[in-house]
């Protein structure tokens, strides 16, 4: 069922202005009714430029989508090394208390931003 919708959505543009020297395509949209999240898979092009932080690419997701940051985890961001190519996927749930049941810990502390991880721990979930 997925591979159906990855072939639709499969080298979209998508604009994140994450800045000059950076493209971004998409190379699946999938929405998982089940889990009611959106999954995306991207390709970051920045040849001659940094990869983008997992903050950076969680805040230009959650602006061009128009969606609260909080709704927003960067599962994976891997660099092809020397080519200038990343994959990242991204996923977008339609509620936060939706990510924090099914979005491992790790994960959410790796996306977590200062304000985030105090909230984190004055909940005590970083111990």
């Amino acid at each position: 069922m997925r591979d159906k919708y990855c072939e639709e959505t499969r080298g979209k543009k998508l604009d994140l202005n994450l800045g000059e020297g950076y493209e971004v395509e998409v190379e699946c949209d999938w929405y998982n009714k089940l889990i009611r999240r959106r999954e995306l898979d991207l390709l970051i092009k920045h040849i001659g430029k940094p990869t983008p932080s997992r903050l950076q690419l969680r805040q230009a997701v959650a602006n061009a989508l128009n969606v609260d940051l909080k709704r927003v985890y960067v599962r994976s961001i891997q660099t092809e090394y020397g080519w200038g190519v990343t994959h990242a996927e991204v996923h977008i749930y339609d509620d936060p208390e939706r990510a924090r049941s099914f979005e491992p810990k790790h994960i959410r502390i790796r996306n977590a931003t200062p304000e985030e991880l105090e909230e984190m721990q004055k909940r005590g979930e970083l111990e």
